[in-house]
């Protein structure tokens, strides 16, 4: 899949029916590819950091601009990463800046362990390995 960049669309979600479409899973990934280790150099997605995304209307949001929320569950390449606020926070912000998101919660989990097999085949290949 090619990372494209979401930041020049003003909005994601299609409109129909009165009713915004809830961003797909693979929207959102699109999203994080922005996200990247910053020892690594490569994005979180590719990596294979990212671990599962859930999405869901925001029952909160207003009827005139409906919006969802977004959880992330994620882990580190290892439990003691220096980069983990800047991971986390790179996350939040990313998905935080799409208008149809009103909530983003980033959940880090250990299991299963990341190992090296997880970075995908275009990781893989930027990486030289």
């Amino acid at each position: 899949m090619a990372a494209v960049r979401m930041g020049s669309s003003p909005s994601l979600a299609t409109w129909s029916s009165g009713r915004t479409r809830v961003l797909s899973e693979t929207e959102i990934l699109i999203a994080l590819r922005d996200c990247f280790d910053p020892e690594v150099k490569l994005n979180l997605v590719d990596l294979g950091l990212i671990y599962g995304i859930k999405t869901g209307p925001d029952p909160d949001s207003t009827p005139a601009w409906p919006r969802q929320w977004v959880k992330v569950t994620m882990t580190l390449t290892t439990q003691q990463c220096p980069a983990s606020g800047l991971i986390f926070e790179q996350v939040h912000n990313r998905l935080a800046g799409i208008p149809d998101i009103s909530k983003v919660e980033v959940d880090l989990v250990w299991e299963p362990k990341w190992t090296p097999h997880l970075i995908s085949e275009a990781g893989r290949r930027q990486l030289g390995i």
